[in-house]
């Protein structure tokens, strides 16, 4: 395999930038840099070298076979985070003939082919990078500690028992198997299904923290919407006008709400209205505010009811106060407490999130479900197809083996490693 390098730090001017090698020759790049090669996992100040030419003065941390990142040898060369010094000691290691750039993702690429990560644990460290939240970055922390992965080891092997006991069945046919296997089998799989189905349906909860929460402020016109929205954002995102009708387009702002990620919509005023483009503004306000996890309801409204968990608050508190929760977002009286409401809201929707937080992770629990499903069916007939009920055990080790990238996922990995940037 050929070695590889690249920045593995953010572009542009810093402190300090890291150059990561990997690959066979990565030591061999580190002597013909540096005249040799730390001890591994203790860094040395060392010198860069080439063409006589001290390019920075570095600290270098070389890892070994299987003790690094991408399981490969690795050097890394932490410099001074200047351009000019990052281009110079670029072109070296370059020049020395033994590597080559990496391509976007190519380093956990090979973590992933070299055993040291799983798919799950690639996608909960995308997820890292990307997390703008502390409860997106608990959960992608989580995710890359291998928590899918030990799980679904634990239900494959129950499955790897309950197929076996089967098989065993069809093996000997012919003879007097001593055992009924089929209520063992039976409590393998009913006890499987159920713990299947409770992660499923947590599963959405936890693709919620991960893709962040859509709150819709919705009201009839000249409710004070926007100028909620411009308080809750801390700057002027919509326009605020008297004039009924100003907003005409759904308004977005994300915002980190207490490690929640959240995009507030300020939506168009509620109402029957005889302007073509207005009514296009409330059609897709009701839209939007439809599909929302949460609405702000800022007094009734006749085109649109509140579901349950909604927040009918009283705007315009500064005019006149009334029972319950009521706010301004002019004097931003009431604020603090709407926030801490919607927060409450939130937190009871995630309640009891799972550890799959894809719907990719979703889709292949389910896909194994229904095969374990139709293996209950199959038990409870009289005569059970025993081969077609083993098969189906298969196709259910599969789509779990699938979930954590062993099989079936070639297709995947190109969209998945598209995501990185070149030093990861």
């Amino acid at each position: 395999m050929d070695t590889i390098y690249a920045t593995a730090t953010a572009r542009g001017r810093a402190g300090v930038a890291v150059i990561r090698v990997s690959g066979p020759q990565a030591w061999a790049v580190c002597g013909a840099l540096c005249g040799d090669v730390p001890a591994p996992r203790r860094a040395a100040l060392r010198n860069i070298r080439w063409d006589g030419d001290i390019l920075d003065q570095s600290l270098v941390v070389a890892f070994a076979e299987k003790a690094s990142f991408t399981g490969e040898p690795v050097v890394e060369f932490h410099i001074h985070g200047g351009l000019a010094t990052g281009a110079a000691v670029l072109r070296a290691v370059a020049a020395t003939g033994l590597a080559r750039l990496a391509e976007p993702g190519e380093f956990t690429r090979r973590a992933l082919e070299n055993g040291v990560l799983d798919l799950t644990q690639v996608e909960g460290l995308a997820d890292l990078i990307d997390a703008e939240t502390e409860a997106q970055r608990k959960q992608a922390l989580r995710v890359l500690g291998g928590a899918i992965g030990q799980r679904v080891d634990g239900w494959r092997a129950r499955l790897i028992r309950a197929a076996a006991l089967l098989e065993a069945t069809i093996d000997f046919a012919e003879e007097d198997v001593p055992v009924d296997v089929t209520p063992e089998v039976r409590d393998l799989l009913t006890g499987l299904v159920s713990e299947l189905e409770a992660e499923a349906t947590a599963a959405a909860k936890a693709e919620r923290i991960r893709d962040g929460f859509e709150v819709a402020i919705v009201g009839e016109p000249n409710a004070g919407k926007s100028t909620l929205l411009n308080r809750l954002a801390g700057r002027d995102a919509a326009i605020t006008s008297e004039i009924a009708g100003t907003t005409r387009d759904v308004i977005e702002v994300r915002m980190d709400l207490d490690g929640f990620a959240v995009t507030l919509l300020d939506t168009a005023g509620l109402r029957d209205s005889a302007d073509p483009v207005e009514r296009i503004g409330i059609r897709r306000a009701v839209e939007r505010a439809e599909a929302a996890d949460l609405r702000i309801f800022l007094g009734p409204t006749q085109m649109l009811a509140p579901r349950p968990g909604d927040l009918v608050v009283q705007p315009k508190a500064d005019l006149a106060a009334g029972p319950g929760l009521a706010v301004s977002g002019k004097t931003g009286a009431g604020v603090d407490a709407l926030l801490a409401e919607v927060t409450h809201r939130l937190s009871e929707k995630v309640a009891g999130a799972g550890i799959l937080v894809r719907e990719r992770h979703r889709l292949a629990l389910e896909q194994g479900l229904r095969s374990i499903r139709r293996v209950l069916d199959m038990l409870a007939q009289p005569q059970t197809l025993t081969e077609i009920a083993a098969e189906e055990l298969r196709r259910a080790i599969r789509s779990l083996d699938a979930l954590v990238g062993r099989v079936d996922v070639d297709e995947l990995l190109g969209e998945i490693f598209s995501s990185f940037c070149i030093g990861k």
